[in-house]
């Protein structure tokens, strides 16, 4: 996010990096309430500064603004000045993050890995290590959503924190003409607008001058009957906007009734605290419990995700930390509950596009889901509501193409109800004849298994699936070979015709599940064992079969084209095994039913060997790997 207003206001963009322990406003870039005008590295070098210290100083400048691209510049050059050894994890993290915003995947990844290695009881370690596939699972999450540019409610500034209240959307800019002295820019107050169909109409106007003051008001939520509001605003004292001797401003969460047709003066909450910094107030589908982020003593990270008991007089309990399924070393803030009673806030911590997306919290799974593309960017997307019938969403996002610093976006919801019936018949391969009974799986987007049936007696099946993108059908029965078929573009077509999945009846023993299951190959680029992201879809059917066959062992092969060193292509190829069979495992596949070993070059499917010219295509046909059916 581009902050200039206060960084505090906008994402809780509390960090301690145990680089940087001084506190003199000139080299305190790491602290949230400081924005400081950054100096070319020239004149920081000229001033005396060590080199390292100007790309820490320049790094974190720009990250906490927002310019990811300017900040992986920096941090990329502190990491070519530092010996390996010497990596400070969080400039590791930091540097991982920026290059997702500007879309360098890969070498995101590589950064991360490094992280992993020398932090791994890290949490966003674990969230990584555990989810090696986010970018697949994420770029298929939220695909049916059509995002609006709220255009005309947005301005040259920031606008952001969007609430529901009956049929207006309520939300916080920073268009008012009242300028912040210190720091020149204009405060943030609540706006409101009329919703038609899910869209605010024109000419905004203010929410409330008994709400609006001379300090930051932002993060609104209202109780269901629309009488209570919290909201979060600056630390104040007599009405006016104060500091704490840092020149800083903590965040305090306040509350409001609406009384005689006005809102009531803001009380401040009882475990707000001048010491640390309460925000982004969100409420429960019943109004009793109060969820916040804040850096109070606890957190795990910047900020954290507190709920708070709300009593039947109105008094609060003990804030408690939502743990560490939920927190990260780095930011979570902007709760927001659903109707549907799922946790859903904004984080850089967990797996993502870059900067800051959107996550919910899925109870029964115990798992945090990433909401995906195009809800989530490579930019910060913060801030997230539904309306009451959850039809609209609403969020916040400084991703390209915006108004301003922050732009508030509509997303109008896919049907949640969409679904489709699909019937067909299963087959044997070589005498066309039906299979009674044989078992068919249906997996969706990510490698979803969505249902399993079986076939009746006459070898038919139905079954009716939830909408997905694409769905892949896999059929199976004891002593026969399984069967595959897919559907593309399931979701848009609008009447599907009758299926025939083909099974085989010869021993499938020693051979490669890939031609098994008429997969696409599993290649690796040239002198890399990392997975492709090309490879996950591929890999996940594997796994599938694998769940359904737990007599089957598998044998993974993996190889490399003739090009470098025999022993340099072993150890190479070792690698590739090791990392597939490591992505099997975490999938739920025991180890005791893989095996994983290298070949080098000296198995090559086609004439490329030493010496021979051939055209990339041909040398990559041999970096694969290879499932070798084992019972």
């Amino acid at each position: 996010m581009i902050k200039q207003i206060t960084i505090a206001i906008i994402s809780l963009c509390f960090v301690s990096l145990s680089a940087q322990k001084k506190v003199d406003k000139a080299k305190n870039y790491d602290h949230y309430g400081y924005m400081v005008d950054t100096s070319p590295y020239k004149k920081l070098l000229d001033n005396g500064m060590p080199p390292l210290e100007i790309y820490k100083t320049l790094g974190n400048a720009n990250y906490l603004k927002g310019k990811y691209d300017v900040a992986s510049y920096w941090y990329a050059k502190l990491m070519e000045r530092t010996a390996e050894k010497d990596y400070d994890p969080n400039y590791l993290f930091r540097l991982s993050l920026c290059l997702k915003s500007i879309g360098e995947y890969e070498a995101s990844d590589r950064w991360m890995e490094k992280f992993v290695l020398l932090n791994p009881s890290d949490l966003r370690a674990k969230q990584f290590a555990a989810n090696r596939d986010y970018l697949k699972k994420i770029n298929q999450a939220s695909v049916g959503t059509e995002l609006i540019n709220l255009k005309n409610i947005n301005t040259s500034e920031t606008d952001f924190a969007p609430a529901i209240l009956n049929q207006q959307l309520v939300y916080a800019t920073a268009k008012t003409k009242d300028t912040d002295e210190k720091l020149k820019r204009p405060y943030l107050n609540l706006y409101s607008a009329e919703l038609t169909e899910g869209i605010p109409a024109e000419s905004p106007k203010q929410f409330s001058t008994s709400i609006n003051t001379e300090a930051n008001e932002s993060s609104i939520v209202f109780s269901k009957d629309g009488k209570t509001m919290y909201f979060t605003r600056n630390n104040m004292k007599k009405g006016k906007f104060v500091r704490d001797k840092n020149g800083i401003s903590r965040l305090k969460i306040y509350r409001s009734h609406f009384k005689n047709g006005q809102w009531s003066p803001a009380e401040d909450l009882s475990f707000n605290s001048d010491l640390y910094s309460t925000a982004h107030p969100a409420l429960d589908t019943t109004g009793t419990t109060l969820y916040f982020s804040s850096d109070m003593p606890g957190t795990h990270g910047a900020s954290d995700i507190f709920k708070v008991e709300i009593r039947k007089d109105g008094s609060f309990g003990t804030p408690v930390n939502l743990g560490p399924e939920i927190n990260t070393e780095a930011k979570e803030n902007f709760p927001f509950v659903a109707t549907n009673g799922k946790l859903h806030f904004a984080s850089d911590g967990h797996p993502g596009l870059g900067g800051m997306d959107i996550f919910k919290f899925d109870e029964e799974l115990q798992k945090v889901i990433n909401l995906g593309a195009p809800i989530n960017s490579q930019a910060d997307d913060f801030s997230y509501v539904t309306n009451p019938d959850a039809t609209f969403a609403y969020l916040a996002s400084n991703r390209t193409g915006g108004a301003g610093q922050d732009d508030i976006y509509a997303v109008k919801l896919a049907d949640a109800n969409c679904e489709k019936t699909i019937t067909g018949w299963v087959k044997e391969e070589s005498t066309e004849s039906t299979v009674a009974d044989a078992s068919i799986l249906f997996i969706g987007d990510g490698g979803q298994e969505l249902l399993t049936v079986n076939t009746a007696t006459d070898g038919s099946f139905t079954a009716t699936l939830p909408c997905q993108e694409e769905v892949t059908i896999i059929a199976g029965k004891d002593g026969y070979r399984q069967g595959t078929f897919e559907i593309r573009n399931f979701k848009n077509d609008e009447a599907h015709e009758p299926i025939t999945v083909t099974i085989g009846n010869d021993d499938a023993t020693g051979t490669d599940l890939v031609k098994l299951l008429q997969l696409d190959p599993i290649y690796f680029d040239l002198n890399s064992s990392y997975l492709r992201f090309d490879a996950y879809a591929n890999l996940d059917k594997v796994v599938t079969y694998l769940k359904a066959h737990p007599e089957v062992n598998l044998e993974i092969g993996s190889h490399t084209d003739s090009r470098e060193e025999d022993a340099y292509n072993l150890w190479l190829s070792n690698r590739r095994a090791k990392r597939t069979q490591d992505y099997i495992i975490s999938k739920g596949i025991s180890t005791a039913r893989l095996s994983a070993k290298g070949y080098g070059e000296t198995r090559l499917v086609n004439s490329c060997s030493n010496n021979i010219e051939c055209t990339e295509n041909e040398h990559q046909k041999n970096r694969r790997s290879e499932f070798i059916i084992k019972k």
